[in-house]
């Protein structure tokens, strides 16, 4: 709860998919106009390649999501947390879900074969990182003050 009696959350307007969704866009565009495959034509690496990243996410994600159910608390990031999820995945990265939508995007850039969507990976990640790990850090310091603290000092922000 916040000093007022509402309900608490870390203010995310922007569901995070969409961000990861938008670098794929502005890469895909890019890419129709300045070709700039990651593969030769003949290469046999893309189709593991992808699917690898995609096991990855779906890893993660699984990991994640797992955890979050066993814990009772939403996915959502922009509704309050009833708990704070430090178990399982969440032992090793503070951010499982991001960094399994990330595994996703380069299995689409495989797929795609653009090294401009993979290019677009990093000013993707610091969108996420500025604009909705940021503040979910800052609600969750607020939501469990000691919990958090030492949770964010036990485990590293990505990986």
């Amino acid at each position: 709860m916040s000093s007022d009696g509402t309900l608490d959350s870390p203010g995310i307007t922007l569901p995070p998919p969409l961000v990861y969704v938008a670098g794929i866009v502005l890469g895909w565009i890019v890419q129709r106009g300045r070709p700039l495959p990651i593969f030769d034509p003949h290469s046999r690496l893309r189709a593991p390649l992808a699917l690898l990243f995609g096991l990855g996410w779906l890893l993660f994600f699984g990991a994640a999501f797992t955890s979050f159910a066993r814990s009772r608390t939403t996915l959502i990031p922009n509704r309050p947390a009833r708990a704070l999820v430090t178990t399982g995945i969440y032992s090793v990265t503070r951010n499982p879900m991001y960094v399994s939508l990330a595994l996703l995007y380069l299995a689409v850039a495989m797929v795609l074969d653009s090294w401009w969507i993979v290019l677009l990976l990093p000013l993707v990640l610091l969108v996420i990182g500025r604009w909705v790990i940021a503040r979910e850090e800052r609600y969750l310091a607020r939501a469990f003050p000691h919990d958090y603290d030492e949770y964010r000092r036990r485990v590293r922000r990505w990986l």
